[in-house]
């Protein structure tokens, strides 16, 4: 049943019929993600009552603010706010953008950059960190001008980035000794495959198990069962310490400085003076022990990787340091970091234990609040840190779907539709997929299945079948895999899940959204901000850090909802035998690319 007690905005349009349209909050323009390949258009509209502003120097209201890498506690306020705009940077993997957002959490202008990826080998993806630079300055100054407010009227900025994407430079000259290795990059898959299959790990897997036996400490039941991948840092990282020669000669110097795209962003824009991340970023990273709350010791002792190298952790929300006034002409104080999907449910709202969000992108990321302990699953799901807040610390446990968007482009490009925006009417326009079931394993079957070797796979098509029954099939395999992901977090976690809310850009499509409530027997809350989620959540944490929101509460209002799917308990029913059989398929589909 959903809590309704949570459902703050919903109180004002209770009772409502089967997913109804409701609309919230008045004079936001829906913002959505430039992304046309799913469908959302690029509509973000500047408000037009800029007679209404006035010039807020950030100096008279945030006081008292120590160095660069200062404590959160050291942000302090000595005025009320009245009129503060937060820029929030968002660095995705193909594209960045810049918002700028009022109080009311309504975004007063933007710009947007694509981002070139380099493939100069098979399997390497890779970012120019000069060029990504150049970009991000422009795309905050872009969206300032578009926001008709100058760099003296910021009251701050937050940044939030893609997960996992690395560099390192050197500490002395700052000149980097590689490019960006993005997390799609697949150069270190043989030594994934290597350190997978050692005496080491097996040594550390079975050793952590028999502690977790004594101990009971859920720490050694993840370790047990710990695996490299390539989407991680740790393998990519090991290889560029080994093949990257003036890495190896200043690593031996202690001259080495490591970090993901936030890292390096804080150092560059803060004119070197910051090395720093925050916890939901480094959690990720495959380096950081997430239930002792610091880099682990056990991975960079097994796999030789210097500690020195790693940047300092700090809250999410909180001071992080100034820009250099050389670059926008007056600093800008940072305000918080934080990874793309946290921030995302961070603007979700999702701040209670079973609150859980469902991102649908690229990949869809299925995050529940599991609270203040982490979650040691067995099952394939990711135990990382949520946000740190002063005193609170709250975990995650996450699920990942790897093909989604990426599916319906790929059936784009085969011609079954024109635009992703009609699939839903194509689905609906037949009454099932007759027979026809569609697995999407492109990048292979993640949790609950786990096979990195599963082919995609569409079967028992006729003489009769039409494109849109492979269409149909096509959504109905993204709802299936959500709907395992979904029972395998709530029976694993055994926490109550209250109601799904549902963003990013495939979540457009009403027949999935439909779908995936009736299989989960869940009502699901699309957003209405659905396009730029991660953009809001990190424009919530930068605020709450510099006073602009005095608590969490003032925040649910501002996430606005525009389409509520109550679950049809009788879809299941006419659905049981179409899922069992999809079962069928994806028991064909699997450790299809066996090695020679």
């Amino acid at each position: 049943m959903v809590d309704k007690t949570r459902l703050k905005y919903y109180q004002k349009i209770l009772p409502m019929e089967s997913a109804k349209d409701i609309s919230t909050g008045k004079g936001h323009e829906d913002s959505q993600k430039s992304s046309e390949s799913f469908g959302i258009k690029d509509d973000e509209k500047v408000h037009d009552d800029d007679e209404n502003y006035v010039d807020v120097s950030k100096d008279s209201f945030l006081q008292d603010r120590t160095s660069p890498g200062a404590n959160s506690d050291n942000v302090k306020q000595e005025k009320t706010i009245e009129n503060p705009y937060i820029i929030s940077l968002d660095i995705g993997t193909t594209s960045l953008r810049s918002h700028i957002y009022d109080k009311n959490g309504f975004i007063r202008g933007s710009s947007s950059k694509r981002i070139e990826l380099l493939h100069p080998k098979p399997g390497w993806s890779e970012m120019v960190p000069d060029v990504l630079y150049k970009q991000v300055v422009s795309c905050i100054t872009e969206s300032m001008k578009a926001a008709s407010i100058k760099v003296n009227q910021v009251t701050c900025m937050g940044i939030t980035t893609q997960r996992n994407t690395f560099i390192t430079w050197d500490r002395e000259t700052g000149e980097y000794f590689h490019n960006f290795l993005t997390w799609q990059d697949l150069r270190a898959r043989d030594t994934v495959k290597n350190w997978n299959r050692s005496y080491k790990m097996k040594f550390l897997n079975s050793g952590s198990s028999i502690l977790h036996t004594f101990t009971r400490q859920k720490r050694f039941l993840a370790a047990s069962v710990l695996k490299f991948m390539s989407p991680q840092v740790t393998m990519r990282l090991l290889w560029c310490l080994e093949h990257v020669e003036k890495l190896k000669a200043r690593v031996v110097d202690n001259q080495v400085m490591f970090g993901c795209i936030e890292t390096w962003l804080l150092w560059k824009l803060t004119g070197g003076k910051v090395h720093a991340t925050d916890y939901s970023c480094a959690s990720g990273t495959g380096l950081f022990d997430p239930f002792q709350v610091e880099w682990s010791t056990i991975v960079c002792n097994l796999l030789n990787i210097p500690m020195s190298i790693f940047p300092t952790v700090k809250d999410t929300s909180g001071f992080f340091g100034d820009t250099d006034p050389c670059i926008f002409g007056e600093s800008i104080p940072i305000t918080s970091v934080v990874s793309d999907q946290t921030g995302a449910m961070f603007g979700e709202c999702c701040f209670n234990v079973g609150d859980i969000k469902c991102t649908m992108g690229t990949g869809t990321f299925v995050d529940l609040n599991t609270g203040s302990t982490p979650h040691a699953s067995i099952a394939g799901l990711y135990p990382i840190i949520g946000w740190k807040i002063k005193n609170e610390l709250v975990y995650v446990a996450e699920g990942l779907i790897g093909d989604t968007g990426t599916v319906m482009e790929w059936c784009k490009s085969l011609d079954l539709y024109e635009d992703v925006s009609e699939t839903d009417t194509i689905a609906e326009s037949v009454q099932s997929s007759d027979g026809v079931y569609f697995v999407s394993a492109f990048s292979g079957l993640q949790a609950p299945i786990n096979d990195d070797k599963a082919s995609s796979l569409l079967i028992g098509m006729k003489p009769s079948t039409t494109k849109a029954h492979i269409v149909r099939s096509v959504l109905e395999s993204l709802a299936f895999r959500f709907k395992i992901l979904y029972e395998t977090i709530l029976t694993e976690t055994r926490i109550p899940l209250s109601y799904i809310r549902a963003d990013g850009g495939v979540c457009n499509n009403n027949f999935l959204m439909q779908l995936m409530s009736d299989l989960t027997h869940q009502p699901i809350d699309r957003a209405k901000q659905r396009g730029d989620m991660t953009s809001l959540g990190t424009a919530f944490l930068a605020g709450l850090a510099t006073g602009v929101w005095k608590s969490k509460d003032e925040l649910y209002d501002i996430r606005q909802s525009e389409r509520v799917f109550e679950p049809n308990e009788e879809t299941w029913t006419k659905y049981k035998h179409t899922f069992s059989q999809w079962e069928r398929a994806v028991q064909r589909s699997r450790e299809w690319y066996t090695e020679s």
